[in-house]
């Protein structure tokens, strides 16, 4: 697939050489710095070491005083509280980290996650109906309830009190909630508006903390779920959030809890011998581990069977039951993963056989015996092939259910908005969405959203963008560099790991095809033939094809990721190519 290379606007010369003297670091790096919007050394200070105490203030979020009032209230007479959560990632952590705070100080709580199949997303009459049976007066919703005006006053209506934390867009109306904490809200004066629903439930226990007068220690203990939240929900890694995700790694990596340890130990990463406590796994785990590694095998028990063994391994402190959540869980990904290859082919089969469909600027695909809980995934795939916003739905409880995901610049959000007079429900961000709706307006929802793409995408929006943030000599990148690039992580939506792109560079002659099976890996070493410095290995997946032109000895442009390989000991530089263009 053709990609169009983009570089970021130079940013100004002369702040760039005036922080690069006070920082004492290369003009490359101290760019990258203007970029991101850090021009002083007090503001590269904060962005290179976080601190703890520059958390926001949890008291400014809107009703979040109501919120904490109501807590104490149920700890004081002694009501049960339950806490409800949303089935992904993002919500089993988020009901992870409040259900064990409060079940620290009050043992009347219990957790509740709907199943995705029988009450679908958000708030549900059957959650409502069990805490209302079971002698539950409070209700905290995490990472959902935002769009719950119809289940919020059936509630109140049989004396459920319910407190909202979320973050999704809100709707035309808020519910009438005892307190609804969500920083989207327009009048909402909290400074940060990107927040995951695990974090917004961190804020709420820091807000109680910080009423009951406890030590700080006891809330940081649970910065490594946030972390998870935040990688797993692809929320921005800046402000607040980077603050978070830093201080959340850093706990993941040297404490990890027993869940964490099960779960990573499947995907193939192993303990290590502590060396100075640093790490406890053989090697760091970042947020690209949090993203393709953990997230997908905490979602998968939600996505195939039910997202409350998810919450149970999460909270447990029994190694025996751990590993054999870990076990459950492990084999339930597996499945997905059966599932969503399966359904994938089916969906390009349908793409490939459809003239109609393959016109349009946007893909939506429907199949009512697709397994639900893999749509999401599915349409992810089918970007990563004909790169357009894509929707992918199947039949559930007599609704058309599915999961929206987009492309750069394309807000899929506000896409299906605009036919929220055919749907039953819908919610979600600016690249990622879900969605209902009776089958009987299905044609109409198709027609209707295909206009809105016709107005809305441009052709250039449908070519795969990559945005290079640097140009750089291949003599530039040594271990200084990288040492410096490195602590510009944690890496995520706001602050990507860098891109550079280097032309004239040519092979060193010993290009190779690698893989385990197909050899569809291109693996080389690059130097520019006009100026002196070592070569630099360089790795190209899924890029075999350039391997003729290559050994031909023509020059040719890179962009690129700069990373660490290691094998047998031995730690050396690597280029992780994004794309080839021959000069």
């Amino acid at each position: 697939m053709e990609k169009r290379w983009v570089l970021k606007k130079k940013p100004d010369k002369e702040v760039v050489e005036q922080l690069s003297k006070e920082l004492n670091i290369n003009e490359v790096l101290t760019g990258l710095l203007v970029q991101r919007g850090i021009t002083t050394f007090e503001e590269a200070r904060s962005f290179f070491r976080p601190q703890l105490t520059d958390l926001i203030d949890p008291f400014l979020m809107k009703d979040m005083d109501k919120a904490v009032e109501r807590i104490e209230k149920a700890k004081n007479l002694g009501e049960k509280i339950m806490v409800y959560g949303d089935y992904d990632v993002d919500g089993t952590t988020a009901v992870s980290i409040v259900y064990s705070f409060l079940k620290n100080t009050h043992k009347k709580v219990d957790f509740y996650i709907p199943d995705r199949y029988k009450e679908g997303y958000g708030i549900s009459y059957k959650g409502i109906d069990h805490a209302v049976e079971n002698g539950y007066k409070l209700l905290i919703s995490l990472d959902c309830g935002i769009k719950a005006v119809e289940k919020v006053s059936y509630a109140n209506s049989k004396g459920l009190d319910i407190i909202i934390c979320d973050h999704h867009r809100p709707g035309d109306s808020i519910p009438d909630a005892v307190a609804v904490l969500d920083p989207k809200q327009d009048d909402c004066n909290y400074p940060f508006k990107d927040l995951s629903g695990a974090g917004v439930g961190f804020k709420l226990i820091q807000a109680i903390s910080m009423r009951s007068n406890m030590p700080v220690d006891k809330i940081y203990t649970y910065l490594d779920l946030v972390a998870v939240s935040i990688a797993a929900d692809v929320v921005s890694i800046v402000g607040e959030n980077r603050i978070l995700s830093y201080y959340g790694l850093q706990n993941l990596n040297k404490h990890p809890r027993i869940g964490i340890k099960y779960l990573l130990k499947s995907a193939g990463v192993d303990k290590k011998v502590s060396l100075g406590g640093e790490h406890y796994f053989k090697r760091k785990i970042t947020v690209s581990d949090l993203v393709f590694l953990l997230g997908p095998r905490i979602n998968a028990a939600g996505r195939i069977d039910s997202a409350i063994d998810s919450v149970r391994l999460l909270i447990s402190s029994n190694k025996e039951y751990a590993a054999k959540l870990g076990k459950q869980i492990d084999d339930l990904n597996t499945t997905r993963r059966e599932l969503d290859t399966n359904i994938t082919k089916d969906a390009l089969k349908i793409l490939d056989d459809d003239i109609y469909i393959g016109n349009k600027k946007a893909t939506i695909v429907y199949n009512k015996e697709w397994h639900k809980g893999v749509v999401g995934i599915v349409a992810s795939r089918l970007i990563d092939k004909y790169y357009r916003p894509t929707i992918v739905l199947t039949l559930a409880d007599g609704l058309i259910t599915g999961s929206a995901r987009s492309v750069k610049k394309f807000d899929i959000y506000d896409a299906i908005d605009s036919t929220n007079h055919l749907l039953e429900n819908f919610g979600g961000h600016t690249y990622a969405a879900g969605l209902a709706l009776k089958p009987e307006n299905l044609d109409k929802f198709i027609e209707e959203f295909n206009e809105y793409t016709e107005k809305h995408i441009t052709d250039d929006m449908l070519i795969p963008e990559i945005e290079i943030d640097a140009e750089l000599f291949i003599s530039d990148i040594n271990f200084k560099f990288y040492k410096i690039l490195k602590q510009f992580a944690p890496f995520g939506p706001g602050n990507m790991s860098p891109i550079f792109s280097t032309s004239n560079v040519i092979d060193t002659g010993y290009a190779k095809l690698v893989g385990r099976k197909e050899n569809k890996h291109l693996k080389f070493s690059v130097v520019h033939p006009d100026r002196t410095g070592n070569p630099v290995p360089a790795i190209a997946f899924n890029q075999g094809h350039y391997l003729d032109e290559i050994k031909k000895g023509k020059p040719f442009k890179i962009c690129y990721h700069i990373d660490e390989n290691t094998w047998l000991g031995n730690t050396t530089l690597q280029l992780r190519i994004l794309d080839i263009k021959f000069e």
